[in-house]
């Protein structure tokens, strides 16, 4: 299988390199606008915990409701879905400065996560039709070192620019966005439609043969709030981890990626999903339990950078799913594995906030618990997965086209 072309395109008009332009773009966006949110919120806004609560569950509603992104295809395409996706992202995130209002912020965060969340639905369902399945890894890990990249000229640029120009946030919120709408222009005009070999369908799917994949799905969202809202928190609560300090760990997370990412995935079409799904889960039970103990700054901001590091190995759970999916499923399950992914966002941090007012290790404990069953669910997975061999035990001749 070969990537995707267009008729009358040059050389370096490639899907991977369009792929990684856009994943570098929205990373450019998002990161500026997470860096300089809690800060605008609080000195510009006045915002307290109430108000940052609110507006962090309407963050989430976009991807709750990633499922609707079938219904969209209905009138677009799926490579403008994404550009446009992009284009909502960048203007929410330039337009945030000049609303420096409770409900200002409220309507440029919806703004901001509608075109987040439905470019990575889109993004990652681009990307399993797009790359063969024998490159799919590495090229996804290259994807990841370009976006880290990208993630890492935002963070930087701000730290350095910030007190020595003496920037406000108006400026540098219209700045990221401003760039982001000119790089979706760029790869509207320069890049041709690339054609999916198959065609998707149009409808809402969901497959009892896919339940390990959307299992998997959920925890790795289950997992994911408890890395992005408690671990982050307890670095502050607990250690009295100062703003900087706390941008230097997102710093050394962006540096991992970019030099071991692409590493990653040559290792997962190499070793396969089950073995390296297994060594993320293994590791995740024993970072969730040290976090529960640890009583030491240093080795706490060990252990954060150490957990987002299993995050390039989520890149195997998409994998699995391109090796056991009939391709026409692609697109739609993409929007209904983001809604799965994104159940968690919506019970975990308040449920889980609650219990952290007893005992944070108990929060830690229980995602330990969580990483558990992640890796019972991967062992399932078998060693060469495919279409009517989706989990270990199944026996059965492939599946029929559906």
């Amino acid at each position: 299988m070969s990537l995707p072309s267009s008729s009358g395109s040059r050389t370096w008009q490639t899907p991977l390199l369009m792929l990684m332009l856009m994943s570098a773009t929205m990373q450019l966006a998002f990161a500026s606008w997470w860096t300089l949110l809690n800060n605008f919120a609080v000195n510009e806004i006045g915002f307290t915990g109430k108000e940052i609560g609110i507006q962090q569950s309407i963050r989430e509603i976009p991807g709750f409701l990633a499922f609707t992104a079938i219904f969209v295809l209905l009138l677009v395409k799926e490579q403008t879905f994404a550009l446009l996706s992009l284009l909502a992202l960048g203007v929410g995130v330039g337009i945030t400065g000049y609303f420096p209002t409770t409900w200002g912020l409220y309507f440029t965060t919806i703004l901001m996560s509608i075109g987040f969340h439905y470019y990575e639905t889109a993004n990652q369902s681009l990307s399993l039709q797009w790359l063969p399945k024998d490159q799919a890894p590495a090229m996804m890990g290259k994807i990841l070192s370009v976006a880290a990249m990208a993630q890492l000229a935002a963070y930087g640029l701000i730290f350095l620019s910030w007190k020595t120009l003496n920037l406000d946030f108006k400026t540098v919120f219209a700045i990221a966005g401003g760039i982001s709408i000119v790089m979706v222009a760029f790869l509207w005009l320069s890049f041709p439609e690339f054609k999916s070999a198959v065609p998707q369908h149009k409808k809402l799917i969901l497959r009892k043969r896919y339940w390990l994949y959307y299992a998997l799905t959920f925890m790795g969202g289950a997992r994911r709030q408890i890395f992005t809202v408690f671990a982050g928190f307890m670095m502050v609560e607990k250690f009295g981890y100062h703003v900087h300090e706390i941008s230097a760990l997102f710093l050394i997370n962006c540096i991992f990626n970019m030099l071991f990412a692409s590493k990653i995935g040559k290792y997962i079409g190499r070793f396969g999903e089950r073995k390296m799904l297994t060594v993320e889960y293994i590791g995740l039970i024993g970072v969730f339990v040290a976090y529960a103990f640890v009583s030491n700054p240093w080795v706490a901001a060990s252990l954060y950078v150490i957990d987002h590091a299993f995050f390039a190995m989520a890149i195997a759970m998409k994998t699995y799913f391109q090796k056991i999916a009939d391709p026409a499923d692609i697109a739609p399950t993409a929007g209904v594995a983001f809604t799965i992914n994104h159940i968690a966002a919506v019970i975990i941090p308040a449920a889980f906030g609650l219990i952290w007012l007893i005992s944070p290790a108990a929060v830690f404990l229980i995602g330990a618990g969580m990483a558990a069953i992640s890796l019972i669910l991967a062992r399932l997975i078998p060693t060469d997965p495919e279409k009517g061999r989706e989990w270990i035990g199944k026996i059965t001749e492939p599946a029929p086209a559906e």
